[in-house]
C-alpha cells in the first residue's frame, strides 16, 4: 500500500480507502448510467447479439467514466486527485485535447 499511496502522492490510509470507495461507486455508476442510456434508445440483449450490446455498452462507458469519476471525486473531497487521474486517463484515450488551454 505504501507504493500507492507514494505513487499517487497521497499520505494517508483515509485517503486511500476514500479513493478506492469512488473509484467502486463511479464504476457501478457509469455502468447504470450507460446501460440506461442504452434502454432509452431501445437497445437490450433481447434485440442484439450479446457482442454488440456489450461493445456498444463499453463504448459509452468509457468516455463516460472519466467525466462522472470528477464528479463522484468531488463529492468525496477529492476533486484534485480525480482531475489529474482523468486527465492522465482521456489523454491515453486520445482525449487529451479536451484539457488543452
Amino acid at each position: 500500500m505504501n507504493k500507492l499511496k507514494e505513487r499517487w502522492g497521497i499520505s494517508s490510509n483515509f485517503q486511500l480507502v476514500v479513493i478506492f470507495i469512488v473509484f467502486a461507486i463511479n464504476g457501478s455508476l457509469s455502468a447504470r448510467i450507460s446501460s440506461f442510456c442504452m434502454s432509452l434508445l431501445g437497445l437490450n440483449k433481447n434485440n442484439l447479439s450479446l457482442l454488440f450490446y456489450y461493445l456498444i455498452l463499453i463504448v459509452l462507458v468509457m468516455p463516460l467514466y472519466p467525466f462522472l469519476l470528477l464528479v463522484v471525486g468531488f463529492i468525496f473531497g477529492q476533486f484534485q486527485f480525480f482531475f489529474r487521474f482523468s486527465k492522465k486517463m482521456l489523454k491515453s484515450m486520445g482525449l487529451g485535447f479536451i484539457f488543452k488551454s
